[in-house]
Order: structure tokens, then sequence, then C-alpha cells
């Protein structure tokens, strides 16, 4: 244990206060075993996947520990019915998506798209949780909402648990659902964020917690924003962002987007409900200019937003749409100028931390 060690080090046995977020397996067990926890995102993933897909982490970090993370939204439907969905889309948003259709010659996907491969409901949920509860996994991380039955259960077959909270008002929902610990996500974060600036979120968080372990997320991609997170209150990191250019998470993806992640400032992202109903920062592209005009209408709540462009989404990946092609992203990724594999992105991040801290 080193000098950036704390409370939430010795917990989970880990290394460095770093926590790791990614939708890539392999990139999820990297950053276990490079000293951190990585979380697997399996939101968008089904039951039987989430199954293998947990239990292939395991293979590859062995006891270290490592983490999930699921969207548990309220309001979501009863069931995972796609049909139900399609019948309340207005005409104009048909309409407005398939002008971008024509527009930029997306061609028909193969499939569904990765929003429509199902509906996110309630029973879709409860199978996901039931895939999570079953699993090996050490951490159990809600992105949206935090269900106290989920927690309690998380919780007796010894998971720790955490709530990814933006504003402080969100505090006690937070801490009424029982979680182990919370991270408080600054408006700089990419996918589902909200408006408040990690630095000013943070000691809110830090103080209304009492004591209960706070991680710091949003915009944190040098060991700089370690440290800072660290004196502000936070016991470690929660980073996803700075992952995305990593060797082994750019293996999977289409070197078109790659070459916009690398390329792009913290100004060239942007925050927008396009793409599934809720806020989500992302690389600014053509998408999001379209849905950004003044004739463009108001996206749909998820998971509505959701189903009306699914497809599309999924077209536009896999045909490789180049102008409006994008990923989530938050305001970090303007320190990701190069292709480096996770250990040394982790040993520069705790490195510069730790001679700041000296």
């Amino acid at each position: 244990m080193g000098i950036l060690t704390t409370d939430l080090c010795r917990h989970f046995g880990i290394e460095h206060p770093i926590f790791g977020f990614a939708h890539d397996i392999a990139t999820v067990a990297a950053i276990t075993n490079a000293g951190g926890l990585g979380v697997y995102g399996a939101t968008r993933r089904f039951p039987h996947e989430i199954d293998d897909e947990l239990a292939e982490i395991r293979r590859l970090v062995g006891d270290k520990p490592f983490g999930v993370d699921l969207v548990l939204p309220e309001g979501m439907p009863e069931h995972n019915s796609r049909d139900a969905i399609e019948a309340h889309i207005p005409d104009e948003h048909r309409s407005f998506v398939k002008g971008i259709v024509d527009k930029y010659a997306v061609p028909e996907p193969s499939g569904p798209g990765m929003r429509t491969r199902f509906i996110r409901s309630t029973e879709i949920e409860e199978q996901q949780l039931e895939a999570v509860m079953a699993s090996s996994v050490d951490l159990f991380a809600c992105g949206i909402g935090a269900p106290r039955p989920a927690v309690d259960k998380a919780k007796e077959l010894g998971k720790t648990t955490a709530a990814l909270i933006g504003s402080p008002r969100h505090v006690r929902k937070a801490l009424a659902s029982g979680v182990d610990m919370i991270v408080a996500q600054g408006a700089e974060a990419g996918a589902h964020t909200g408006t408040i600036g990690t630095f000013t979120l943070v000691p809110q968080i830090v103080d209304a917690c009492a004591g209960l372990p706070v991680l710091a997320a949003g915009g944190v991609a040098t060991g700089r924003h370690v440290a800072a997170s660290l004196a502000l209150g936070a016991q470690a990191v929660w980073a996803g962002t700075i992952w995305l250019t990593t060797t082994e998470h750019t293996a999977h993806m289409a070197p078109g987007l790659v070459d916009k992640l690398l390329a792009a400032s913290s100004a060239d992202t942007i925050i927008t409900r396009s793409e599934s109903g809720k806020t989500m920062r992302q690389i600014r592209s053509s998408w999001s200019d379209e849905w950004d005009a003044a004739d463009a209408p108001a996206p749909l709540k998820m998971p509505y937003q959701d189903v009306l462009v699914g497809d599309l989404l999924g077209a536009i990946d896999e045909h490789q749409v180049m102008p409006l092609l994008h990923s989530p992203a938050g305001q970090g990724i303007g320190y990701a100028t190069e292709i480096r594999p996770v250990a040394e992105v982790m040993a520069s991040l705790i490195a510069e931390a730790e001679a700041i801290v000296q």
C-alpha cells in the first residue's frame, strides 16, 4: 500500500484508489489487474450475456475485485415489449429520424441496435439483477436509481454497493437506499450526467454523506485530478473516458471513431438527450447537431427515445457512417491524445498523483 492508500482501498484490497468503468471486458480486467478496480457496464446486456461476461472477467482477474454497473431508472414499462412502445411514438419523430437516414444515406442495419435489443423495462431489470446477484462480482453499482430491494440483496450476498449521483439533492434518496458508498459524478463526466461541476459537487456530497465513502467522478484524466479529488475528501476516483483510447478498448472499435476520440478536445463534447432520452455527454457529431437544430423535435423520454433511434444508431455504428459516428465521452477526452495500454495509463495516474501528494 502506498501514500495514496485510503480506507476504501483497504476495504477492497486494491493497490490504487482508481475505479475504472468500461463496457469492454478486456479493459475492465486490465484495470483491476493494474491495481485498480474495474467496473463493467452491463446495462445493455442480456442476462445470459451478463452471466458469461462476468464469469470471463473473473477468469481474467482471479481473486482480485471487480464490479458491475446497471442503470435502473424509475418509471420504466413493466414488460419487454417493443410493440407497446412503438405504438406511442409520434409521427413527427418518425419523420425526423427518416430525414436523418435519407440525408446521410444510412444503410439498413442487419439487426436491432444496442438500444433496441430489448426494452428497458422492469422485466429485463429483474433478470439482469438475478444474473448480477448470482455472480462473484465484488461491487454492485447503480448508475441511475438504486432500488432498496436490489441493494439489500447484494449486501446480503456480501457485495459492496454504490450509487452514482449528480446533485446534493439526490443524497438523501441514495442514503435511504442503503448503499455502502456514493459516486459523486460531476457534469464533466461522459454518458448520463448532471449539470454541477465536479469540484463544486464533490465537497458537498462528502459533507452530506457524513463519513460514508465518496468517489469523485467527472473529468478525472490525470494524476493531478486524482490528487485533487482526494484533497476534496473523496476516497477514490471513478473514471471512464480515459480508458476509451487504451490499447485494450480500441481493439474493438472502428478506426474512424478512435480517430475522432484522439482528435477531440474537451470542448468537443456536448450534453444531449437524443441518445436515450436522458442527458448524455458525448462527442459532438452531425448526430447531435441534427437534434440540436431549431426544427428538431424534443427527444422523447426513455425508453421511447431508445426505440425511436436504437436501430438507426446501430446502423451508424455497423456501417461506419462517419459524420454521424460518435461515442459517449467526458470532457477528460481532451487528455486522450494517444493509444496506450491500461497499465501505462494507470502508472501515469499514480506516479503523478504520488508526486503531488509528496
